[in-house]
């Protein structure tokens, strides 16, 4: 897998940078389901950056659905690369949602209202 140092100058939280880089190698199929990540502390060595921030990333997609902990069996991807290219897109829409001002939640609700504008108008 190939991933890249991150930016430190990046207003981006550090574990987001990583956390991104690693949803950009699933998307891109450098990383597929069922395959085994690098120790942490390998990713760490490659990125510039520490452990613990690999760690943090790494729970980030855990949480997403994209990796899986397994006691003995390390950390294996088990999201898609399709699931992945979205997951993407939604960084970067709240990563400029933040430059723009705007909290999460308030882009959720942002996203919320227009899909069931869109879904109720599809629908009648």
């Amino acid at each position: 897998m190939r991933i890249a140092k991150v930016d430190k100058r990046d207003p981006l939280a550090l574990h987001e940078q990583v956390a991104a880089e690693i949803r950009r190698a699933i998307a891109e199929g450098e990383a597929s389901p069922g395959e085994r990540l690098a120790p942490a502390i390998d990713i760490a060595a490659v990125m510039g950056v520490n452990k613990n921030t690999v760690i943090r990333a790494l729970h980030v997609l855990r949480d997403e659905g994209l990796l899986d902990f397994t006691r003995g069996r390390g950390i294996r991807v088990v999201g898609t690369p399709q699931r992945s290219a979205v997951l993407l897109k939604i960084d970067d829409l709240l990563a400029y949602a933040r430059r723009q001002g705007l909290r999460r939640d308030e882009v959720i609700k942002l996203m919320e209202s227009r899909g069931v504008a869109r879904f109720g108008d599809a629908e009648s």
